[in-house]
């Protein structure tokens, strides 16, 4: 995390999801190059998740820029939306973990590859921390 923004709430959270949705796009490229053979209808998914990890990727630093833009003065609207923007964020790796637990649990290359398992689990823990850390700050508030 960095530490530019002091107390203020809205750029604490948006570094977060900056960082934590880039590092998420970038598992998914990871779990395709790492696991051989995997389903084809995993990988087309992962490829999925990439371009949606992408997308709010640069919404989140859209909104970083627009709160700098505003000199920490964010209007209740932008706070709004910028919860609302934290929120799918928030539900999108829980969607991710699901979705690496079910391959986990699906997918024989997976299954058969001990070192494919050690770093999807690890994968689903970054997501998680990066929920709980969210979290946190948002109920600071």
């Amino acid at each position: 995390m960095q530490y530019y923004y002091g107390n203020q709430m809205p750029l604490r959270v948006l570094d977060e999801a900056e960082f934590w949705k880039h590092q998420e796009e970038e598992h998914t490229v990871v779990i395709r190059e790492l696991v051989d053979n995997l389903e084809q209808n995993y990988v087309n998914e992962l490829k999925e998740w990439e371009k949606e990890f992408a997308n709010a990727h640069h919404r989140v630093i859209r909104y970083i820029e627009t709160v700098n833009r505003s000199n920490g003065q964010v209007s209740p609207a932008l706070y709004k939306d910028i919860i609302q923007l934290i929120t799918f964020c928030l539900q999108q790796s829980q969607q991710f973990i699901s979705f690496c637990s079910t391959m986990m649990e699906e997918s024989e290359p997976i299954s058969t590859n001990p070192t494919a398992k050690v770093v999807l689990n690890h994968i689903i823990v970054e997501s998680e921390y990066f929920i709980g850390v969210a979290q946190t700050i948002l109920y600071q508030q």
